[in-house]
C-alpha cells in the first residue's frame, strides 16, 4: 500500500507542474501542447534537471539557473497541494470503494476536478478570472463518468441546474457585481462533481469563509467596499472539502440541531 501512495503523490507533483505551465500558458496565450518548458524572465528553455517538482526549486535555491532571477513560490506551492490533495482523494476513495474499477473511476474523476480546481484558484486570486478552457472540458467528462458510474441522469441535471441557478439569480439582479460569468461556469463543475446535499455544503463554506474574509479585510482597511474580490478563491478550497468530507460536515452539523 506504501508504492500506492508514493505512486499517487508522485501523479500529483508530475501534475502540479503540469498545471503551473497550463496556468502561464492560458494567461500568455501559448499553446498548452506546443514548445518547451522556460524562464519566464529569461526565456532559457528549460530542462528535464530544472523541471523536477519541488526538488528543482529547493536545490536551484528559488532562482532560475540561467538568469538568477527569483522563481516565484506558486511552483512548488501548487505542485506540492496538489500531490497533498490526491492522496487525500485516494485515501478518501480507498475507503469507499472497494473494487478496483470504481476506486480507479472515482480517483480519475477527483484528480481531474482537483486540477481544476487547483487552477481556478491560482487564475482567479492572480487575475480575478476563471477560465472557461479549464471549468468546461472538465463539467463534460465529470457527468460521462458520473452516468457510467451510475449516478441518475435526472439528480445530475439538478445538481448542474441548482449549481449553475444559483449564481446565475445572483448575476442576474446584481447586474454583475455581485459574482462574475465565470462562477457561473464554476458552479457548473460544483454540480457536476457535488451530489445534493454536498453542493450546499459548499456554497455555505464557501460564503461563510468569503464573508469572514472581507470583513477582516475591511477592518484592516486592505480592501474598501468597492474592491472586486475573487469569488473563485472561496468557492474552489470550498468545493475540495465538500467533495472529500461533504457527508460528515453535513451529518455533523445536523448532529447539533
Amino acid at each position: 500500500m506504501i508504492y500506492l501512495n508514493l505512486l499517487v503523490v508522485s501523479l500529483g507533483l508530475v501534475v502540479g507542474s503540469f498545471l503551473n505551465a497550463l496556468i502561464y500558458r492560458i494567461h500568455s496565450g501559448e499553446s498548452i501542447a506546443a514548445g518547451r518548458s522556460k524562464c519566464p524572465h529569461c526565456q532559457h528553455s528549460l530542462t528535464i534537471k530544472d523541471l523536477v517538482p519541488v526538488l528543482s526549486f529547493v536545490w536551484l535555491r528559488g532562482h532560475c539557473r540561467y538568469c538568477r532571477q527569483a522563481i516565484a513560490w506558486q511552483y512548488p506551492v501548487v505542485e506540492a497541494v496538489t500531490a497533498l490533495l490526491f492522496w487525500l482523494a485516494f485515501s478518501v476513495n480507498l475507503q469507499l470503494y472497494p473494487t478496483n474499477w470504481e476506486l480507479v473511476a472515482h480517483c480519475f474523476r477527483d484528480f481531474l476536478v482537483l486540477s481544476a480546481l487547483v487552477v481556478v484558484f491560482v487564475y482567479d486570486l492572480k487575475w480575478m478570472l476563471i477560465p472557461d478552457s479549464v471549468v468546461l472540458p472538465v463539467v463534460v467528462v465529470t457527468v460521462i463518468i458520473n452516468l457510467l458510474l451510475g449516478q441518475s441522469l435526472l439528480q445530475l441535471l439538478l445538481s448542474l441546474a441548482i449549481g449553475f441557478g444559483f449564481f446565475a439569480i445572483q448575476y442576474y439582479f446584481s447586474g454583475g457585481t455581485w459574482i462574475g460569468g465565470g462562477d457561473l461556469r464554476l458552479g457548473l463543475l460544483m454540480g457536476a462533481v457535488l451530489a445534493w446535499p454536498n453542493l450546499l455544503v459548499a456554497i455555505f463554506l464557501a460564503y461563510i469563509v468569503g464573508a469572514t474574509v472581507s470583513v477582516g479585510l475591511l477592518l484592516t482597511k486592505k480592501v474598501n467596499r468597492k474592491t472586486e474580490v475573487p469569488f473563485g478563491v472561496f468557492l474552489a478550497p470550498a468545493t475540495v472539502v465538500a467533495l472529500l468530507w461533504g457527508s460528515q460536515l453535513l451529518n455533523w452539523y445536523l448532529s447539533l440541531l
